[in-house]
């Protein structure tokens, strides 16, 4: 029976984490054979930088044939995926919250 790991990050992702960061989303790539749920949730700020990650991580799952889902995403990491145009890219359905609709 297939494992999906899920990976939550609840730290900001700009340049300044991003060399870690990127450690931390590659390595969590390749330890998920049978995929990789990331909840961003708790992203609070994000840059070009975070966003940069995420497509790496994106691409190198991809590269590996290994499903790759954001599960839950902030305000934060919706306004950068949405400013690059890229939901569709990432292909994972986004939940806005109702308090954040207004």
């Amino acid at each position: 029976m297939p494992q999906i790991r899920r990976v939550s990050i609840e730290r900001n992702m700009t340049i300044y984490e991003a060399e870690s960061l990127k450690e931390e989303l590659v390595d969590a790539v390749h330890g998920a054979p049978d995929g990789l749920e990331l909840d961003l949730s708790r992203v609070a700020e994000m840059d070009t930088a975070g966003f940069q990650l995420l497509v790496l991580a994106k691409n190198e799952s991809r590269r590996l044939e290994r499903p790759l889902a954001i599960v839950a995403h902030s305000p934060a990491v919706l306004d950068v995926i949405e400013f690059y145009n890229m939901l569709a890219f990432f292909g994972d359905p986004v939940v806005i919250a109702a308090e954040d609709a207004r």
